[in-house]
């Protein structure tokens, strides 16, 4: 790899009189202090690339765009600061929209650049032209075209500005050919940028002191309150004070599957995932009388098909968004904030009668984690099976044995985010569980893992994948294996698209599956092949060796083929592998 991201950017005098757009976009990122970046050139962003080399911006070469913004995505989300890639014109720009949406969806804040045509020639049937402009700007959160070349360095810093403000997300920045390769004097001052524009939430906003008096009142008054935190907890930095005031008065947390980490999932006050998937938190959202709802759109997953909470219960809504108040129910107090000033003013509000409203909760709180304990005991047979092929309850409770406090685990979209949200336990608050629930497209396990690796050096990375997702990606193992980095990847190996599959077989009965099966496959020879460490497991004996052999890889990636059921009746997510009655019409996603 090139320097790394925390290099001292060029000083004025190391800078030319006159350059091309590209070098200044070359300079105007190496003074902002990105993370890695990565792409795939082309001639429109040359002078780009030339430059990069010169003045030791890390960029790195990606196999595939979609990969390089899911890679920026997950730096972003676990590092805190903005994610970049590129990408040239045409198929490059047009294979950055699934990406883009996820990270618009999860709050990521990214700034992506794409080369376009030459203004002169366009519309004449330029090679890899298209409308692009027009494919991508529903993809991202601003889309700003580069029209003058003095004005590269502004429109980047705006770039920066807006990706890292309100609810943050993707930027993208479209510069003609013509623009990025001609030369233009510009001032040296102008390649200065306040560093505070790569870090996100870059402002932060507070709620109204009568809203948070009122708020303060209803959970004072509350019997049973519980706060149900989303993937805004993370996109603030806000889960020491959501620890801060579950501690504070006793009010248990249960999490989304991007919320997870808001408090650590083994602290007594966990409720653990609420929605579609659940361990307790169901039954307890029905019995509260006031939930605190904090940095979550309380979308389908997580509210059951919108059937929890149930109407009429009292929600206090804390959002830094104000169009997701009542989008999908209506709460009692909205609360317009960014979540760590949100809940911080809690507290402080709260402060007086915090000890009396925590004794009072102590029964409450010992009732939450006497509940949890007893589920866990429920499902003890399960974490512990020995079948063969391995239950994937067995799998995750290993992964949860072997990781470190620190660690982190990053869920691919579907069947292992499902898996990962339930029965992955984070060991302390904090982003330790990294879904690509924004989009929730499939392809993420392994990009996703190198993006959390590059953002948290030192900790300890698993990417988490089913089979099909990893066919969609694997060739994303070269650019690990060249970047040295030590993660782990688990792929979750049913010969199948498992979560397709498992549909299929509850509504239309055993052996009427169309299109979910893949062929049978050992991928630790791919990894193999692809020159990194590959162990293929068929026991659940031997999942402890194999983390424990990949722990110890610090040369680049490893790979681990973990067979797991090929029964669709035992394939969905759920410690107890429920059955569900689906009725025909009824879509489950």
């Amino acid at each position: 790899m090139n320097s790394s991201a925390g290099d001292d950017p060029v000083t004025s005098s190391e800078i030319p009189n006159e350059m091309t757009g590209g070098e200044a976009l070359a300079r105007i990122l190496k003074a902002a202090k990105p993370g890695p970046m990565f792409g795939m050139g082309g001639f429109q962003l040359l002078p780009f690339y030339d430059a990069a080399r010169r003045i030791g911006l890390n960029h790195n070469l990606i196999n595939d765009e979609r990969c390089a913004v899911f890679i920026a995505d997950a730096y972003a989300k676990v590092s805190g600061r903005v994610g970049v890639c590129d990408a040239t014109l045409g198929p490059g720009a047009t294979n950055l929209v699934t990406g883009l949406v996820e990270a618009l969806n999860a709050g990521s804040p990214l700034v992506v650049f794409v080369g376009d045509t030459h203004r002169m020639h366009s519309w004449k049937n330029m090679t890899q032209e298209s409308r692009q402009v027009e494919i991508l700007r529903p993809a991202c959160k601003e889309l700003i075209r580069v029209e003058m070349i003095e004005r590269l360095p502004e429109l980047v810093k705006r770039a920066f500005h807006v990706a890292t403000s309100g609810r943050p997300g993707p930027v993208v920045v479209d510069i003609p050919e013509d623009i990025c390769h001609d030369t233009f004097p510009f001032d040296p001052a102008e390649f200065e940028i306040d560093e505070a524009l790569a870090s996100s939430p870059a402002l932060r906003c507070a709620p109204a002191a009568a809203d948070l008096a009122q708020a303060a009142d209803m959970l004072a008054k509350a019997k049973r309150p519980l706060m149900l935190c989303g993937g805004g907890v993370h996109i603030s930095g806000a889960a020491k004070a959501a620890e801060a005031l579950a501690r504070a008065i006793n009010l248990p947390v249960a999490h989304t599957m991007t919320g997870k980490g808001a408090i650590a999932c083994i602290d007594p006050l966990s409720a653990g995932l609420f929605g579609r998937y659940d361990r307790i938190a169901n039954a307890l959202i029905e019995e509260s009388d006031c939930l605190l709802v904090t940095g979550c759109k309380l979308g389908e997953i997580a509210t059951k098909r919108y059937s929890v909470p149930a109407a009429g219960k009292t929600v206090i809504h804390l959002d830094n968004v104000a169009e997701e108040f009542g989008r999908t129910f209506s709460p009692a107090l909205r609360l317009w904030s960014d979540a760590r000033e949100g809940l911080t003013g809690l507290a402080s509000a709260l402060a007086d009668r915090a000890d009396a409203i925590k004794t009072r909760q102590q029964g409450y709180a010992d009732e939450v984690a006497a509940k949890m304990a007893e589920w866990r005991k429920s499902v003890e047979p399960r974490l512990t099976s020995g079948e063969r092929p391995i239950n994937m309850a067995r799998m995750l409770n290993e992964v949860n044995k072997a990781m470190p406090a620190n660690g982190v685990l990053v869920a691919d979209g579907g069947f292992a985010a499902h898996w990962g949200g339930l029965l992955y336990d984070t060991k302390e608050a904090g982003r330790g569980f990294v879904p690509d629930r924004g989009f929730a497209s499939i392809g993420y396990g392994l990009p996703g893992a190198m993006g959390a690796a590059l953002a948290a050096p030192g900790r300890r990375v698993i990417g988490l994948t089913g089979d099909g997702g990893f066919n969609m990606v694997m060739g994303e193992l070269e650019t690990a294996r060249r970047l040295k980095l030590p993660l782990t990847v688990i792929v979750v190996n049913n010969a199948a698209s498992g979560y397709v599959k498992a549909l299929q077989h509850l509504m239309y009965g055993r052996d009427a599956y169309q299109s979910s099966d893949l062929e049978e496959v050992n991928y630790a020879n791919v990894a193999t092949a692809l020159g990194c460490l590959g162990l293929r497991v068929e026991s659940p004996d031997d999942l402890a060796g194999a983390l424990a052999k990949s722990f110890t890889n610090t040369d680049g990636p490893t790979l681990i083929d973990v067979v797991v059921t090929r029964d669709p009746a035992h394939m969905l997510p759920g410690v107890d592998n429920r059955t569900v009655q689906v009725k025909k019409g009824d879509r489950v996603a």
